[in-house]
């Protein structure tokens, strides 16, 4: 579980970052997730962006993607998911 410390240190990596996938009107799938989980794996910091064709609750979408990969929720702030785990064999980021 993450502090609100370490939260706010992701928050901050994760600003200049560009979204890595896109949720739209067919939500999500199990092949989105075990791409996503993938992508985890190699970063430990993505950005989701969910697309206004997307009806469903965002908080829904994030706690539901985070379960499925296993990851933190870092943050849901408008149409963006930003998701955090640490890497097995690729670890960059070093928490506070």
């Amino acid at each position: 579980m993450l502090t609100g410390k370490q939260k706010r240190y992701l928050r901050s990596l994760a600003h200049n970052t560009d979204p890595t996938f896109q949720i739209g009107k067919g939500g999500i799938n199990e092949n989105m997730i075990s791409q996503i989980d993938e992508t985890l794996e190699k970063r430990e910091l993505i950005k989701i962006h969910v697309l206004q064709n997307n009806f469903d609750d965002k908080n829904e979408l994030a706690n539901e993607l985070s379960h499925a990969t296993k990851s933190e929720l870092v943050q849901v702030i408008g149409s963006m998911i930003v998701l955090y785990k640490e890497s097995q064999e690729n670890k960059d980021i070093v928490l506070p």
